[in-house]
């Protein structure tokens, strides 16, 4: 046992067969890495493994478990984590915007570069928020970790620490390879190009459902 942590290898397996589950994080990288590339899909991956970042502290701190047991608390990081993702997909989808063929060409061109820094930090942002505003990873955290941590290690904030940041650092792995893997698709189907702008439709659609979804979602402490 290292550092009080039992059975590190099943916590890695486990850690990785979760990653690889769909859900709005890895729709965020796929739906960037499709549209935009490699890079721009490796920077959000990289937003959300630094959001998550935040559940392991806070998590690790007892803030998640204030959370949990205050409806208050809870109701608050939902209400934001949602109406975050709704506006996310609202984004995607372009409501309230009006634009002519000439502006849409610009724009599809701009897409298809996605190499400027302000492109990568906007997407980075958004994927810092989409994980770090979500209290069902935090609640996630809190209620996983510690069944790899002995009753007996004598400092469990640093065993649940390291246990984050293995998950976070397998994590980061598997949201590259999602990114890639979408990006490589992309390259090399040209009808998906095509289709691009409503994937992009399909992705904010998602994200709305997401943000509802969360909404909706009671505290499990209750």
């Amino acid at each position: 046992m290292l550092y009080g942590i039992d059975n590190l290898g099943l916590f890695v397996a486990a850690g990785i067969l979760l990653n690889l589950t769909p859900g709005p994080d890895v729709l965020f990288i796929v739906t960037h890495a499709l549209k935009s590339g490699w890079r721009t899909g490796a920077v959000a991956a990289l937003g959300i493994t630094a959001g998550c970042f935040v559940h392991i502290v806070a998590a690790a701190l007892g803030v998640s478990a204030l959370m949990a047991a205050s409806s208050t608390a809870f109701a608050v990081l939902k209400w934001l984590g949602a109406a975050y993702l709704v506006y996310v997909g609202w984004t995607m989808l372009g409501l309230g915007k009006t634009r002519n063929a000439t502006e849409l060409e610009a724009v599809s061109a701009v897409d298809k570069r996605a190499t400027g820094q302000n492109h990568h930090k906007n997407v980075f942002v958004n994927g810092f928020w989409t994980n770090a505003l979500n209290p069902k990873v935090a609640l996630f955290f809190l209620a996983f970790l510690p069944q790899f941590i002995t009753p007996a290690a004598e400092h469990k904030t640093l065993a649940f620490l390291l246990l984050g940041l293995v998950f976070n650092f397998n994590g980061l792995w598997v949201n590259l390879g999602y990114a890639a893997l979408a990006a490589a698709v992309s390259r090399r189907i040209a009808t998906l190009q095509q289709g691009m702008a409503w994937l992009q439709r399909v992705a904010g659609v998602l994200f709305i459902g997401f943000g509802l979804k969360l909404a909706l979602t009671d505290n499990p402490a209750n």
